[in-house]
């Protein structure tokens, strides 16, 4: 945690206080809307699954 009750976005790098925590990584609520709304066929789907794939090699480091 930051300050305040606030935590660093493992997908935009924004401080953000509302969000959800996936084992030790953070992800704000505006991403993780995005996220859940983006379709595969969508230009952002890869950057999203590379952030994803961020969290699995940490957890299986």
């Amino acid at each position: 945690m930051d300050q305040e009750g606030t935590r660093t976005c493992m997908v935009c790098g924004q401080p953000k206080e509302e969000g959800i925590q996936i084992v030790t990584e953070f992800i704000c609520t505006s991403c993780e809307s995005e996220m859940v709304n983006t379709k595969v066929e969508d230009e952002r789907y890869p950057f999203f699954v590379r952030q994803l794939r961020q969290l699995w090699v940490r957890f299986h480091a």
